[in-house]
């Protein structure tokens, strides 16, 4: 049995999209990945020392790794600006003078 006539239920809108990145920021690119890379660096390293003084070598050599593969990204960052990468896959196996 049917209590009263049916009505069809509004489908809720979507909500606008939400672009984190929509106001520009002042950093370059390259500056706000070796930040992040950077902050990362230090998080693992202090993780991993604390591990260390906790007593457990193992959490703190993978933490111990984890900060060395951010070093790592940071010292690629330093030795080569982002947009010489992007040319170098553009025109592989091509030297600059």
């Amino acid at each position: 049995m049917q209590n009263g006539p049916k009505t069809r239920r509004p489908r809720p809108r979507p909500a606008a999209s939400f672009n984190v990145r929509a106001k520009s920021s002042t950093i370059p690119p390259a500056q706000r990945v070796s930040q992040t890379a950077h902050r990362n660096y230090e998080r693992y390293l202090e993780l991993g020392r604390a591990e260390a003084q906790a007593g457990n070598p193992v959490e703190a050599e993978n933490y111990y790794q984890h900060a060395e593969h951010y070093f790592r990204s940071m010292s690629a960052i330093r030795e080569k600006p982002i947009g010489a990468r992007r040319e170098d896959h553009k025109n592989p196996g091509q030297d600059r003078p």
